[in-house]
């Protein structure tokens, strides 16, 4: 008897979502950054292990909106939340826990999924801390996402809850979304690197081409910005930055992938398009007017 679910992964920003998805699934699927709000898109893994199999969707950090781009972002969360068979509530153990899930998200309904309480980063805690949170939240979870420590308990409290199910994919597979979402996202990961504070957040980025068959691996991604200044930052001083840019987004890349990678990188002005629904909806964020 095998088991079956989608066990969506949310929180606050910077509760450590996308290591937690990466650590499950073993491999690094969703871009992970100290900046808040990296995460953008709904990052789906699977995880087959024994009797069990997990897609797992690592979603945006729960937000108030301030612009378009962060009402498709939030809609992505929400609506991963309503698509769960389990639901996987991350915090960061160095701050507060809130009250429920259903408070921290602003739900009007507790959520239809059962909730697993993970509480993250735990290393960071003294021991007598760890045993306060311990007694005032018994079926919590306490891992740490980064080091590994407590996510085999947290497997066990997910599988726990998964229902009975045949595999939804084959156990060989972990992920759903092609190739070419993944290189731009190990693009944008480096931007936010390497950038200042500013530009990584005006900064999208579209593959154009993707040339599957040739050696190396051609593949054309643009960086989007709002403005023109934002533009000769990332190009640098003689193109230095977009060179050193490029050269580790690549390499990222060709990990990622197993074989050797051209890639052929440009910046363009996309004035504003945080603030444009068609903009937003083309660079594949969702519809931000959608029903939350």
């Amino acid at each position: 008897m095998t088991k079956a679910g989608i066990v969506t992964v949310a929180g606050f920003p910077n509760a450590g979502k996308s290591t937690l998805l990466n650590r499950l699934v073993g491999e690094k699927l969703a871009i992970t950054s100290n900046k808040p709000q990296s995460t953008r898109h709904r990052v789906v893994g699977i995880r087959t292990e024994g009797e069990a199999q997990m897609i797992i969707l690592d979603t945006p950090g729960l937000l108030k909106p301030n612009d378009t781009l962060h009402s498709a972002m939030r809609n992505a969360a929400l609506a991963a939340v309503r698509d769960a068979d389990v639901l996987v509530h991350v915090v960061d153990a160095t701050g507060g826990v809130p009250e429920s899930f259903a408070l921290a998200a602003q739900l009007e309904h507790a959520p239809r999924a059962p909730v697993v309480l993970a509480l993250n980063k735990v290393d960071l805690l003294d021991a007598e801390r760890r045993e306060v949170l311990a007694k005032q939240y018994p079926d919590a979870v306490q891992l740490s996402a980064g080091t590994g420590n407590g996510v085999d308990q947290l497997v066990m409290a997910i599988t726990d809850r998964l229902p009975v199910s045949p595999y939804f994919y084959p156990d060989d597979e972990i992920s759903t979304q092609p190739m070419r979402f993944f290189c731009a996202e190990f693009v944008r990961e480096t931007a936010m690197e390497q950038l200042g504070d500013e530009v990584p957040h005006a900064l999208a980025c579209e593959i154009e081409e993707y040339r599957e068959g040739s050696t190396p691996l051609y593949i054309r991604a643009v960086i989007h910005v709002e403005r023109e200044s934002q533009k000769r930052i990332v190009i640098g001083a003689n193109g230095q930055q977009i060179k050193k840019m490029g050269k580790t987004a690549r390499e990222k890349i060709e990990r990622f992938v197993g074989q050797p990678v051209y890639l052929d990188l440009w910046v363009k002005v996309l004035p504003n398009w945080r603030r444009n629904r068609s903009a937003v909806m083309r660079l594949g964020y969702g519809d931000p007017n959608s029903r939350a």
